[in-house]
């Protein structure tokens, strides 16, 4: 039963946290971030959010800074936003399946067009 809780709470707060951080934060180091996927600890104490950041490495980095710098303010809206006893810790981090995908895809259209 707390795994379907946290997975439901986990999708509202993907939701929620794409809505702050796409309108709330003012941050110029926040580049375009997309919330991928959001995973909630069973007791709801924890948050881990996978994000992925359209630019280079520093604007990656970046972003992960002014994130971690507006993590106080992301987790008092969602606060606000979702009725929970006690707001999850957000834990930022770089969804790298996108990036996989991408390598994997980019390196079967080589091999195909080696093969042509």
């Amino acid at each position: 039963m707390n795994e379907i809780r946290a997975n439901r709470v986990g999708e509202q707060m993907k939701k929620e946290l794409g809505d702050i951080i796409g309108r709330k934060i003012k941050d110029p180091r926040v580049g375009f971030v997309t919330v991928t996927d959001v995973e909630v600890s069973g007791d709801l104490q924890q948050a881990k959010v996978f994000i992925s950041v359209l630019g280079d490495e520093k604007q990656r980095h970046d972003t992960l800074v002014g994130l971690a710098k507006a993590k106080g303010f992301i987790r008092s809206e969602i606060g606000k936003r979702i009725r929970l006893r006690k707001t999850p810790e957000l834990y930022f981090e770089f969804d790298e399946a996108i990036e996989k995908g991408n390598r994997i895809e980019h390196i079967l259209r080589r091999l195909n067009d080696s093969e042509e």
